[in-house]
């Protein structure tokens, strides 16, 4: 299975960036499944029911979120009506929507997506490791599912790689979101899982995780506390993590880096030497 996890897409930007190369790479790389994290995508801010939308119709098989899911007030009714859009898996028992979900390709393989919530750094939310664990009970990579994906929204790369290495071997992948900055560590984990600590950001790069660099800068100095961070709008680097998992066992069998456009320089399989 060819597999695209999406960083966190970042306001008009990112947008942009996501509906121009997402179907792109569904036809270069003949891909299985996207996924796409949209915390951010609504001027910095949550994701719109339109934005989702948007993103459906260009080729993203599901949504993750994050700290930021519950931004756009409007959300909270829309999210319990699309399984697609998945809010962190660790929150309190009876907040709306899924954590995790089983979704069907096109070729009829299924695909289970958990989405797990850092504690460090973080708002409160229940244990990660012990709400990853209750859904992995209900599933098994290469029997009942046939590829499982983990987006690890946390602020700590500690964390993430601790629950990675934790899920090492059960999972297919298990790729970090929230820092906004993508890691130099794409790799295979000795039990088959692939890892990255942090896929990146789709969005400008010209800016402060995405804000624009002079208000985040004057915020860093003391001075206009009290000014709301706006996004940054110039062009966009698509920041990705592209992996592909054995038919039979369910695990990774390769995983690359994908940056295109913008300021970053760009990385994909078919750059590499």
């Amino acid at each position: 299975m060819k597999v695209l996890c999406c960083g966190d897409v970042m306001a008009r930007s990112g947008r942009r960036a996501v509906l121009e190369q997402v179907p792109r790479l569904r036809e270069r790389l003949g891909l299985d499944f996207v996924l796409v994290n949209g915390e951010n995508a609504a001027h910095g801010f949550g994701i719109t029911a339109k934005i989702c939308q948007t993103f459906f119709e260009a080729g993203v098989d599901v949504i993750t979120t994050g700290n930021h899911v519950w931004d756009q007030r409007e959300i909270i009714d829309f999210i319990g009506g699309e399984p697609r859009l998945l809010r962190p898996l660790n929150l309190p028992d009876g907040t709306p929507g899924r954590g995790a979900g089983v979704f069907r390709t096109a070729s009829g393989r299924d695909v289970l997506v958990v989405h797990p919530m850092g504690k460090l750094f973080m708002p409160p939310v229940e244990d990660p490791f012990q709400a990853t664990e209750a859904v992995l009970a209900k599933h098994r990579l290469g029997t009942t599912v046939a590829a499982i994906l983990v987006d690890i929204h946390a602020e700590a790369s500690s964390e993430k790689m601790g629950l990675a290495q934790h899920l090492d071997g059960r999972v297919s992948a298990a790729v970090g979101s929230h820092s906004h900055v993508p890691t130099a560590d794409a790799q295979i984990l000795p039990g088959g899982t692939a890892y990255q600590t942090d896929m990146g950001m789709c969005g400008d790069y010209d800016s402060v995780i995405g804000m624009k660099k002079d208000v985040a800068t004057r915020r860093f100095l003391g001075r206009d506390r009290d000014k709301r961070l706006e996004p940054a709008e110039g062009e966009g680097t698509f920041c990705a993590v592209y992996v592909e998992t054995d038919d039979q066992s369910g695990l990774a069998s390769s995983v690359a880096p994908i940056r295109l456009g913008g300021r970053l320089r760009e990385a994909a399989p078919w750059l590499a030497s």
